[in-house]
């Protein structure tokens, strides 16, 4: 029991003291780099932001494509399936047709599965820059908060 209470009080003061400590800039002579630093952040956040809202503009042109490629492969694998049908009874005309048909309805699906892969790897795009400006909007907060310390201890 008596090393528990030691060990919480340890615990505690290097928690508090950590946080002091982890701060890159606690000087007032430190706010010329405190202040480049934020500036660089703030443009980070700033381009991150028109990429973000790009992607994400551009979304609805790759869903809507992706959604034509499937319909358009769909419709193309119907017709390829009814003229496969014509030709086995058929000449071989018949069979000619089945097949152009069938290469048309196979290129089709290849270009459904791309627009698919456009619409993930946007997903993945979007997804990847919010984690960033997630990340960059932290660090903002930090130097915030570093600044308000230096603000407070020159006090």
């Amino acid at each position: 029991m008596k090393h528990s209470k030691v060990f919480l009080i340890a615990s505690l003061l290097i928690f508090y003291a950590s946080s002091v400590f982890s701060q890159k800039y606690k000087t007032a002579s430190d706010t010329v780099k405190l202040n480049q630093e934020y500036v660089s952040v703030s443009n980070e956040i700033a381009e991150l932001t028109s990429k973000l809202t790009i992607a994400q503009n551009n979304m609805p042109g790759y869903q809507t494509k992706a959604g034509d490629a499937n319909s358009d492969a769909q419709s193309s694998a119907d017709a390829s399936s009814k003229q496969a049908s014509r030709a086995t009874n058929g000449d071989i005309g018949d069979a000619k047709n089945a097949k152009k048909k069938a290469n048309k309805a196979y290129n089709n699906a290849q270009d459904a599965r791309d627009a698919d892969n456009k619409v993930k790897r946007q997903d993945k795009k979007i997804a990847n820059l919010n984690s960033q400006l997630e990340k960059k909007q932290a660090r903002l907060r930090e130097l915030d908060d570093m600044k308000l310390a230096i603000v407070n201890k020159s006090l």
